[in-house]
């Protein structure tokens, strides 16, 4: 199950954003959304847990709790849709 966790610290790292899920269940992966050009966190990330269980778990324990003096969001991740960046 994939999830979207934002509102985290600028400073955190994909390292640390993986053992914030692990408590709940196994992480397959951790990726922080940063700007191309500044390389800087945009306060946002994905996580993927091996099951819907696990994901479920994490949800409910970190959705709304404080977490570096940030109250994190954590919810199912909606599926990629690709932005058209050219002219129509």
């Amino acid at each position: 199950m994939k999830l979207f966790i934002g509102s985290l610290p600028y400073n955190i790292t994909e390292a640390e954003l993986s053992s914030l899920c692990e408590p709940f269940g196994e992480v397959v992966s951790a990726k922080l959304i940063v700007d191309h050009f500044t390389g800087q966190s945009k306060g946002f990330g994905f996580v993927e847990m091996a099951n819907r269980s696990a994901g479920h778990r994490v949800m409910e324990g970190l959705n709304g709790k404080s977490y570096n003096h940030r109250t994190l969001i954590c919810n199912e991740a909606k599926p990629n849709t690709k932005k058209s960046r050219g002219r129509r």
